[in-house]
């Protein structure tokens, strides 16, 4: 026998004796604690959403999730430490659009496929994004603000909550769309970006809703549009970019759990039960819908159907905004 014949069947003999191995180890899953890992800094919707499942997700499985924040690089940092992580259910990513259907189109090489890296099993919700200014900006509406962008000799700066975010895109898109002069400051989370916009260092910017809403109550900033199809519960009087006839602004930041590709199926089941539960508490319905969360149910087969469709969808819109990640 050939000495690659005999490799090959030797292959074929460990991974035949090694696989009820695997199996028996993912049969008993979990039996230590869980890494939950958020690609953005504490403070944010991922940050949140990860800290309030985190407890109750715990609970269900047996063992402590403990919540790990890694941010940078738009996310890719701590997705590509997820995909390159053992398929074993103790790494799992808090995944949302920045890291899986937007920043790793801005690279070069991307450090991991966003689709074929990954098993996406349990969608959380999404949730859009609002262009919001200081109250010193003198625009009341979209069509003001553009008018006011267009007079300042230098363009203007907007904030997001980083390189790579839904709201980095979006802006980039809003200035090609409408020949304005724009620059883009990418922030370490929503937090240091909210410093600045309320103390007047940048005068605009395109956030996730929910943290934007406390202000927007009090005055202290004013919404002037939220990037989804139809109006937010939680910001009724704010006006959607289709009412304003600029569909290509659509964008909602989706949340859920992934884990590194090739997770075994008893793994894969036991969590997305685990967290269909986790998402069935009022509690945690509550909350979730307190953050501007809109939820549908999706099985972990839709979910990687849906995250699919995002990045073919994003791709192209990535490209032709020409951000790039540095």
């Amino acid at each position: 026998m050939k000495l690659a014949r005999r490799i090959a069947v030797l292959a074929g003999l460990i991974a035949a004796l090694a696989s009820p191995v695997a199996l028996a180890q993912a049969d008993k899953w979990p039996t230590k604690p869980v890494k939950l890992l958020v690609t953005f800094p504490p403070g944010g919707s991922s940050d949140i959403i990860a800290r309030l499942i985190a407890a109750p997700l715990g609970e269900r499985l047996g063992q402590p999730v403990i919540v790990d924040n890694r941010p940078g690089a738009g996310g890719t940092i701590g997705a590509a430490e997820v995909a390159r992580a053992p398929a074993d259910g103790y790494t799992l990513l808090v995944s949302n659009s920045a890291p899986i259907t937007i920043s790793p189109f801005m690279l070069d090489k991307s450090p991991y496929d966003p689709v074929k890296g990954f098993n996406h099993i349990a969608f959380i919700g999404s949730v859009p994004n609002v262009f919001v200014v200081n109250p010193s900006v003198p625009a009341k509406n979209m069509n003001e603000l553009i008018a006011w962008i267009k007079t300042q000799p230098k363009g203007v700066s907007y904030g997001s909550g980083g390189v790579g975010s839904i709201g980095h895109i979006v802006g980039e898109t809003f200035a090609k769309e409408n020949g304005l002069r724009m620059e883009h400051v990418g922030y370490r989370g929503s937090s240091p970006m909210h410093t600045d916009l309320l103390g007047g260092t940048i005068l605009m910017a395109i956030d996730t809703l929910p943290q934007n809403v406390p202000y927007m109550k009090d005055g202290k900033l004013r919404g002037l549009a939220v990037t989804s199809a139809t109006r937010a519960a939680m910001s009724p009087d704010t006006p959607t970019v289709v009412e304003l006839k600029m569909p290509k602004l659509v964008a909602d930041n989706f949340i859920g759990i992934s884990a590194p590709a090739g997770t075994p199926q008893p793994i894969v089941d036991k969590l997305y039960a685990a967290m269909t539960q986790v998402l069935a508490d009022p509690t945690v319905q509550k909350r979730l819908e307190e953050l501007g969360m809109a939820y549908r149910k999706m099985t972990p087969p839709e979910f990687n159907a849906f995250v699919a469709a995002q990045a073919r969808d994003w791709e192209p819109a990535v490209k032709a905004s020409g951000a790039r990640l540095n």
